[in-house]
């Protein structure tokens, strides 16, 4: 029997490393996953453990070659965003891979925005909300002003997907899809870096920039497998959309972060949308992609930890609670309605628990407050736009409660969970389907569940 032709893809969150292999139809036909605990930087703050990432890398690579089931035809990344390996002449790396999540000095923000006009004005241009470490740009302004030894020893400042790239093909590049997203390096209306990248003289410290289908040679495993230069993972999983469907559509990709993707929204952001964490990502064909992000799947794991802690039961019972419309409109009917939420936390993080007769009640009030936010956040990626689909994967797409919900706050809409065996992987390996497949784009990648709005609730 021959030998079965795969793509093998690394999918590296902030918790969960994955590897898969996909076969010429898109199917995963192997699979891996390892956790690593994470170390600290200088300073003492948690950081991604690079050493034991590349280890994996490798280790992982060198396991499914030896399988003589699968051909190995080529090799992408798609990873987190906001997070540079900085690497000397030598290539090797000089500096732990800060964490987007890390402090910035404000002493160094104050100065840095006081020099190139203000907050507002590098926002709009940039795209980028206001975010320290997450505007990936701050991290190098940060090692120049406070680490200058460390800054003159760097040769290139990686994204982390175009550094696992280089692991294997020793070749340094920088994609658009992870210098465009919420980086506050790219200006978006002239579509080059932005004068102060110029100014401070960062760009010689950016690798030439590589479009997102392009591929190397695997020189570091001797072979002349093609390498694939890596994606930002959000604007990875909107792949298989963009190319399986032509009518408007916006993508909730629901993680740690619920992020509303609409990539037929072309209007300039705006001093309203920026304070409410918008902004633009950059699709891997290099158009803009209007966003809005909700920090969603974070509050629901805090949140169900309290549940599960009030009412004695485990997480795993509450993330398999079904949709209740009794209950929904019981708590619709006499719920506390004083409670607010905000755009950083809902309002269910103020609710007293002992109002709630089950955890199953406490947990529909739960995503019911969730949805109240993203309705919001959502609102704002489709203003002005002619999109009457909205498309959900990830976590919250298997949440009946969360997509009842969502399909009631949008009744004008048809609401879709979105089945798709790892979209942000699916969408590293059609970057590059050219480089390694021989067949077309099956048009069936995605499987839809259609939710309509029941019509005897409300939120």
């Amino acid at each position: 029997m021959s030998a079965i032709p795969v793509i093998a893809i690394f999918d590296v969150g902030k918790t969960n490393k994955k590897l898969f292999l996909f076969d010429e139809n898109y199917h995963i036909v192997y699979e891996k996953s390892a956790r690593f605990i994470e170390t600290v930087d200088e300073d003492g703050d948690p950081c991604e453990n690079l050493e034991s990432l590349e280890l994996s890398v490798f280790e992982s690579l060198r396991e499914v070659f030896k399988l003589k089931e699968f051909e190995i035809k080529a090799i992408n990344f798609s990873t987190y965003g906001a997070s540079f390996v900085h690497i000397n002449a030598a290539g090797k790396p000089v500096a732990p891979l800060y964490n987007y999540l890390k402090e910035f000095p404000e002493d160094l923000k104050e100065k840095f925005y006081k020099t190139y006009g203000g907050e507002t004005k590098l926002a709009l241009e940039t795209c980028s909300p206001i975010l320290g470490n997450l505007n990936s740009g701050m991290q190098l302004y940060r090692i120049k002003y406070k680490k200058l030894q460390l800054f003159n020893q760097i040769k290139y400042s990686l994204h982390l997907p175009q550094y696992l790239s280089y692991l294997l093909s020793n070749m340094p590049c920088t994609d658009i899809t992870s210098i465009g997203c919420h980086t506050g390096l790219w200006n978006f209306e002239k579509n080059d870096y932005h004068a102060w990248v110029y100014a401070e003289g960062l760009t010689e410290k950016f690798a030439p920039i590589i479009p997102s289908n392009g591929t190397f040679s695997a020189n570091k495993l001797g072979t002349g497998v093609p390498v694939g230069v890596g994606l930002h993972d959000s604007s990875a999983a909107l792949i298989p959309y963009l190319v399986n469907f032509s009518e408007p559509f916006i993508l909730i990709s629901t993680g740690t972060w619920c992020i509303s993707l609409n990539p037929f929204n072309h209007s300039p952001i705006t001093d309203e949308e920026l304070a409410n964490d918008c902004l633009c990502y950059m699709q891997y064909k290099g158009s803009p992609v209007k966003a809005s992000r909700l920090f969603a799947g974070n509050e629901h794991e805090l949140q169900i930890k309290r549940i599960a802690s009030h009412f004695d039961v485990n997480t795993s019972l509450l993330k398999n609670v079904g949709y209740d419309p009794a209950i929904i409109q019981r708590l619709t009917d006499g719920g506390d309605n004083r409670i607010q939420g905000s755009r950083h936390q809902s309002a269910f993080a103020a609710r007293d628990l002992s109002v709630f007769e089950s955890h199953q009640e406490a947990y529909h009030q739960l995503i019911v407050d969730i949805m109240e936010q993203q309705y919001q956040s959502t609102k704002l990626a489709l203003k002005g736009t002619k999109v009457r689909r909205i498309f959900v994967d990830g976590g919250f797409s298997k949440n009946s409660i969360y997509m009842n919900l969502l399909a009631k706050a949008f009744p004008e809409m048809e609401v879709f969970a979105a089945s798709m065996a790892q979209a942000t992987a699916v969408g590293a390996a059609i970057a590059i389907h050219r480089s390694w497949n021989s067949k077309t784009l099956p048009a069936d990648i995605i499987e839809l569940k259609y939710y309509s709005a029941p019509q005897h609730t409300t939120i």
